[in-house]
Formats: structure tokens, C-alpha cells, sequence
């Protein structure tokens, strides 16, 4: 079972965080969210953060993860955002599992295939080396050399934890992230498409969703609505968390 922050009650409201990532990225949100009178449920994908490690790492798998986890908890009709990575989780499962789902919101990612980018990042967390039992800021000064964006360092640093005294560790998974990494640009399925309302979330920073993705978006979610996030780039919800909760609600309401 995938491991989750729940706040708040009413109409559940699911997040999935993406690539590196963790729930606890969108705490602030979640809050407002659930402020809103909404159940939150921040959820720890597979291989991230709190939830469990397998050698098993696809949309197929992760995708199946959250609708057991919806059916453990007995949540209808939701609310479904996904980031990224969590964004494309979303998007199959929505279009295999549409009475599940109420709303659909997807931030910073399109169904179509992306190739694989994430090397330098793979390399900087590769060049720690824990058996040195190194300090939190030995770790990233060892990272800083491979990804010089202090926001993407922070961001991947969160994942930095105490596994035991003296002992630092990541909570992902990252030999598994080496070996299907490929994972993580796979399209959706060409025949897949969800009816119900979807919101397209795209920062005005990004490259993730170009004009020209607008076709193939539409081809799958025939009923969305594209919106541009200013200010922002892929890390959209963090960089203008404003606009992003003001968007989302407005569409959710």
C-alpha cells in the first residue's frame, strides 16, 4: 500500500507528486486544498519517499498502485492531479479506470513520448557515496558539481533522510531509477482518452507542453481546458503556488 499525508475531510481530492519526488512537496497546497473542504491525499508513488521499493517500475504499475489505493479507502468520484511523472500516472489511470475519477487536473506534462533527460541529475545523486557516511552538506556540494540550479538541488535534497545514526541516505529508489529510466518518457497509449473535464496546467517557463502538443492533448481529452501558469517552469505549483491554486480551484468549482 502506498504510503500517504491525509488532511482535511470531504470530497477526495488525490495528488501524485512527480519524478523525485515526494507528498511532502505539496504540503502547502494540500493544506489550502483541504482548507477547502476537501479530503487530501498526498501520495508517495512507488520507489519515493515513504512507499515501498520494487524492481517493478512502470505507468502500468504506478497507475495500478493508486486505484488499489483508492479502493482500500473507499474514495468515489475524485479529484485527480498529477505533476510530471504523477501527471502521466493520472492520465492512464483516468483512461482506464474514467468512473473512478471526477475531475482530472495535470500539471506540466503532455501524453506524448519525451525522451530521456534526466542524466546529469542521475549522475549528480550516482556520485554520493554514503558508505563515506558523508555530512547533509557534503552530499551537496558533492551534487552541486553535477546540477548547478540551487531550486532543482533543494528539490532532490528533500529526499535526504537519516537512515540510521551517522547514516544519511535518499529515500527513492535510484538503483531502480537507473535501470528503467527509460520508464519515464513512455506516451500514453494512442487509443486512450478520458471524456470527463480535464485541466492542462503548463508553466509559461516550460517546454513541457508546447502549442503544438495542443493537438494530441485534445485527441485524448477531448473536454480540457489548457491553461498558462506565469512566472513558473516545470516546478510550476512551487514557483507560482497562487496562480496554480486559484487555476485549479477555479476549475474544480
Amino acid at each position: 500500500m502506498l504510503h500517504s499525508r491525509i488532511e482535511g475531510t470531504g470530497k477526495p481530492f488525490v495528488i501524485l507528486h512527480g519524478f523525485l519526488g515526494m507528498s511532502d512537496n505539496w504540503k502547502t497546497l494540500g493544506s489550502q486544498f483541504a482548507e477547502e473542504g476537501f479530503q487530501v491525499h498526498m501520495l508517495d508513488m512507488r520507489n519515493h519517499g515513504k512507499s515501498f521499493h520494487s524492481d517493478d517500475f512502470s505507468y502500468e504499475d504506478m497507475a495500478n498502485d493508486v486505484k488499489v489505493y483508492c479502493d482500500y479507502h473507499n474514495l468515489e468520484n475524485i479529484i485527480l492531479l498529477g505533476h510530471s511523472m504523477g501527471g502521466k500516472t493520472a492520465m492512464l489511470l483516468a483512461t482506464l479506470h474514467p468512473e473512478l475519477i471526477e475531475k482530472l487536473i495535470i500539471a506540466d506534462i503532455g501524453p506524448k513520448f519525451y525522451p530521456q533527460h534526466h542524466q546529469s541529475i542521475l549522475e549528480g545523486l550516482n556520485a554520493v557515496d554514503f558508505s563515506e557516511q558523508p555530512s547533509r552538506s557534503e552530499v551537496e556540494e558533492t551534487v552541486a558539481k553535477y546540477i548547478t540550479d540551487f531550486g532543482t538541488r533543494q528539490f532532490l535534497l528533500k529526499s535526504l533522510y537519516w537512515k540510521e545514526k551517522e547514516q544519511l541516505a535518499f529515500r527513492f529508489n535510484l538503483d531502480v531509477f537507473n535501470k528503467k529510466i527509460e520508464e519515464i518518457g513512455k506516451a500514453l497509449p494512442e487509443s486512450n482518452k478520458f471524456e470527463k473535464p480535464t485541466l492542462f496546467l503548463r508553466g509559461a517557463k516550460s517546454d513541457y507542453i508546447l502549442d503544438s502538443d495542443f493537438e494530441i492533448i485534445h485527441n485524448h481529452f477531448p473536454n480540457v481546458t489548457i491553461e498558462t501558469i506565469s512566472n513558473a517552469g516545470h516546478w510550476l505549483h512551487a514557483e507560482n503556488p497562487t496562480d496554480f491554486y486559484s487555476k485549479t480551484i477555479n476549475f474544480i468549482e
